[in-house]
Formats: C-alpha cells, sequence, structure tokens
C-alpha cells in the first residue's frame, strides 16, 4: 500500500540562489511521488533597503507569486525542507523570525516526529555552511523531529562533500546542475524516509 507524504518547502532567499536550490528540493520531492508545497518566509528588511539592490528588489518582484509560508504548512507536512542563505554563519533573520511563530503549535506537540532537513548557500567557500545548518538544526533537536541529512549515501554526494545538506557557493555564480541533483537527491531521500516512518507507524 502506497502512503501519500506531503512535503513543505520553506525558504528565504533575496537575490534567488536559495530559491533555485527550494526549486529543485521540490522537483526531487514530487519526482519521489509527494505532495509538494513550495513557500517563502516574509521578508523582513524594509523596502527602501530591497528596492536598492536592484537584484534584490528583482527577485522579489519575480517571486511574489509564491505564497508566503504559514504554521498551517509545518502541521501539514510530514517532511519539511528548510533553505536559507548563511548569515555570519546562522540562518537568515527572516527564516528565523518564522521559525519564532512556532511556539504554540510546538506546544501542542504538532511539529514532533516530522522528517526535516535543510539547504544554504554562501557568498564564499568556508563561509559558515556547515554551521548555519547545525544551527537550524538545533531548533529541529527541540521540536522533536528526524533529522535526515544526505550524507555520503549516494554518488553525488561525493561531487560536493557536504553531509549536512546541500550547500551552494554563491560567489561562483548561480547553482549549477550538480547543486540541483544534489538537493533533488536529499529532497527525495527525506521524502523516502518519511515514507518508511508512516509504514512502519501503521
Amino acid at each position: 500500500m502506497s502512503h501519500a507524504i506531503n512535503v513543505a518547502v520553506i525558504y528565504y532567499s533575496s537575490t534567488g540562489n536559495v530559491h533555485a536550490l527550494a526549486n529543485g528540493a521540490a522537483e526531487g520531492a514530487e519526482k519521489e511521488g509527494a505532495e509538494v508545497r513550495l513557500r517563502r518566509v516574509a521578508e523582513l528588511a524594509p523596502a527602501e533597503v530591497v528596492a536598492a539592490k536592484p537584484e534584490w528588489a528583482g527577485h522579489a518582484d519575480a517571486t511574489r507569486h509564491i505564497p508566503e509560508a504559514g504554521v498551517n504548512d509545518l502541521i501539514w507536512a510530514d517532511v519539511v525542507l528548510f533553505g536559507t542563505p548563511t548569515r555570519y554563519g546562522a540562518m537568515a533573520s527572516q527564516l528565523k523570525q518564522f521559525i519564532d511563530t512556532t511556539g504554540p503549535i510546538w506546544e501542542k506537540g504538532l511539529l514532533a516526529d516530522k522528517v526535516y532537513s535543510a539547504f544554504t548557500s554562501t557568498y564564499t567557500n568556508h563561509g559558515g555552511q556547515e554551521s548555519t545548518l547545525l544551527s537550524l538544526y538545533n531548533v529541529i533537536y527541540h521540536w522533536g523531529g528526524v533529522i535526515v541529512p544526505p550524507g555520503y549515501t549516494d554518488p553525488v554526494q561525493f561531487e560536493l562533500g557536504n553531509p549536512y545538506g546541500t550547500a551552494h557557493i554563491s560567489g561562483g555564480g548561480a547553482p549549477a546542475e550538480v547543486h540541483l541533483r544534489t538537493v533533488r537527491y536529499q529532497a527525495a531521500r527525506a521524502t523516502a524516509m518519511a515514507r518508511a516512518l508512516k509504514q512502519g507507524r501503521n
């Protein structure tokens, strides 16, 4: 018997790199048979700051059609894939602000026993990719979730070498096909693990 899996891809992206990875994650989950919700978190930066950077303003305009994330997306999901750029070795404040709204559903246990995984983008190599992912996973420990990283469980993982989650270096340009293959694999693996958990419970 097939078990339907709901996957929420919840991300923040200022200029489009994490957005591209989020689309890849959605594709990977869909290929694994999941129903997917792609959701961006709300922008917190003042409008004048966004407008001062053409690439930031352009990306904001181009993605307005994507619904904003809400706590109901977390309740609905069996799998949550978080995407964030790195800000000084930690997640972006926009994603953190969204996470900080989850207290009421966390208290009810509605975030526990789900599968979680994450991906990131930094401007430079060694720019905080691992610390960003690990600090984001600290949230999941509090939620009682099941963290499913990609590890070194597929040949594609040896091409980029980050077992914690897909990581892209934006200083080298937009995500390449190898990054998209990696994040598709990560999302598919998380989906498959969630399906196995659901089958085991049933």
